[in-house]
Order: C-alpha cells, then structure tokens, then sequence
C-alpha cells in the first residue's frame, strides 16, 4: 500500500508538481550550501580564521553547522523521515547529529592541544 510522498521543501515554503521538480528543487539546495561551503574553504575570509568560539575557529563551526544541515536535510527528504512518526524521527536523526558533534568537538581539541604542545616545545618535569 504506497502512499503518496509530500511534494514540498522547507516545511511547506516551497511546493513543486512532481517527484522530479522535488529532486531538482534538493539538488539545488543542497549544491547552494556545498557552494558556500567551497568558497568559504578557497576564500577563508580573515574575520573567521582568526576569531575563535569555544577553542575553534569560527570557519571551523561553520563548516561544521553546514555539514550537519546537509546531512539532516538529505536524512529528512531522501530517507523520507519526514513521513515517520516524530519520536522514531527523534531517535534516527538526533542521536548521530550529538554523537557526530561530539567526535568533532573531542577530536579537534586534541588536534589543537598536540599542535600547540609541537609548536611551545615538550615540557619535562623532574621528579
């Protein structure tokens, strides 16, 4: 028994006419935000490379947020939870978006604190 897929984006912002202006309508999405991503990466705009929130730099949180939008948008419509009741939606996309961001998190605060112990030199303690 299938049933027909929701044919609009953004919560009902935008609705298309077929299964196939969807797809472009997504692809178009989430190229734009793949696109930004890319610039930011080429251009690394001087105001967030050198500002930083929480030990990162901002360019670093904002290819993180990207990332995790993309990942979320690509669960939501390909994978069709927007369909799901909202606690199995809960439970598949919030889970791995706070594990993921906490891998991120622990992992580039180890990468800075060895770059900052290279770069200050080893200390050694005398007992």
């Amino acid at each position: 028994m299938a049933h027909e897929h929701k044919l609009e984006i953004f919560r009902g912002l935008l609705k298309f006419k077929s299964n196939t202006q969807k797809i472009w309508g997504v692809l178009i999405f989430l190229s734009i935000v793949t696109a930004v991503e890319v610039a930011l990466g080429i251009l690394k705009p001087e105001i967030l490379t050198k500002n930083y929130f929480l030990g990162m730099k901002l360019l670093n949180w904002i290819f993180i947020i990207l990332t995790l939008v993309k990942a979320y948008y690509i669960a939501w419509d390909f994978m069709h939870l927007r369909d799901e009741k909202s606690s199995l939606r809960r439970a598949i996309v919030w889970t791995p978006i706070f594990l993921v961001s906490y891998l991120i998190f622990i992992l580039l605060f180890e990468a800075d604190y060895i770059y900052n112990v290279f770069k200050e030199g080893f200390l050694s303690w005398d007992f």
